[in-house]
């Protein structure tokens, strides 16, 4: 069986971001990348299926220029066995990060796709849904627990949602998402990273996919989150009640 597991690069999440002057981009200056969390998360859940069960191809694949080598490097060096990187320098809105996946998905024809439910740096949440509308296969989003059935002919994946864990059993191939609770990702070992050196790593053009995609949607400004109101401390019950009655207006 293989398992295709997208990987996007995207800022560090200790990184502190800046806006430049234009108030319309980033200042990427001194900004370290890494592997989304999230997409890290369905590396290592296809790893500890390959542990388990053995003969598991799996292949990584990112979006973007020769920068996000690094990131699939160190996919590999985490244990992938492959890896893809569709080159492309322009800035592509989530319909067009589907549809390119769904060119890579008939080109590999794999037993599923394991994703990242999110990216880290837009918070789309979208590119997951858009691949299995595209290709009419089911999807399993926000998954926290995820179980393979007969001989991997079916999925049995727990969600979070608002009123605790669903459960949910997809027909494979599907498309399944992956939450925070799911697992936690190994750490790239040095072995790990010279193994991957020798591990083959394939540039594609998105022209050679076969795929015309443009982006429908483009950033008009950013502007950083409002900073929080320092907390203030009350003596009583009444006191905290009134307050946030006629201050914060919650209740």
């Amino acid at each position: 069986m293989k398992i295709l597991v997208p990987l996007k690069r995207v800022p560090d999440p200790d990184t502190k971001i800046r806006l430049k002057p234009d108030g319309a981009s980033v200042d990427w200056d001194g900004v370290k990348f890494a592997i989304n969390p999230f997409d890290a998360i369905a590396l290592e859940e296809a790893l500890r299926i390959e542990e388990s069960q053995g003969e598991i191809d799996i292949v990584v694949v990112s979006i973007g220029g020769e920068e996000c080598i690094e990131q699939l490097r160190a996919g590999l060096a985490m244990g992938a066995d492959r890896a893809l990187l569709i080159r492309s320098e322009t800035d592509l809105d989530p319909l067009a990060i589907a549809r390119i996946f769904v060119a890579i998905y008939h080109r590999e024809k794999p037993g599923f796709v394991l994703m990242g439910k999110q990216a880290i740096d837009d918070d789309s949440n979208q590119v997951g849904q858009m691949l299995a509308a595209l290709l009419g296969l089911g999807q399993a989003t926000f998954v926290s627990r995820l179980e393979l059935l007969d001989h991997n002919r079916r999925a049995r994946c727990g969600r979070e949602t608002d009123a605790g864990i669903e459960t949910v059993t997809v027909k494979l191939p599907a498309i399944i998402t992956t939450d925070l609770r799911l697992n936690e990702p190994r750490y790239v070992s040095l072995p790990g990273i010279m193994k991957a050196k020798k591990k083959p790593l394939e540039e594609i053009a998105v022209a050679d996919l076969g795929v015309k995609v443009t982006s429908r949607t483009r950033v008009l400004s950013l502007e950083p989150p409002p900073r929080r109101k320092a907390g203030v401390r009350v003596k009583t019950v009444d006191e905290l009640v009134d307050k946030l009655k006629n201050e914060a207006k919650v209740i």
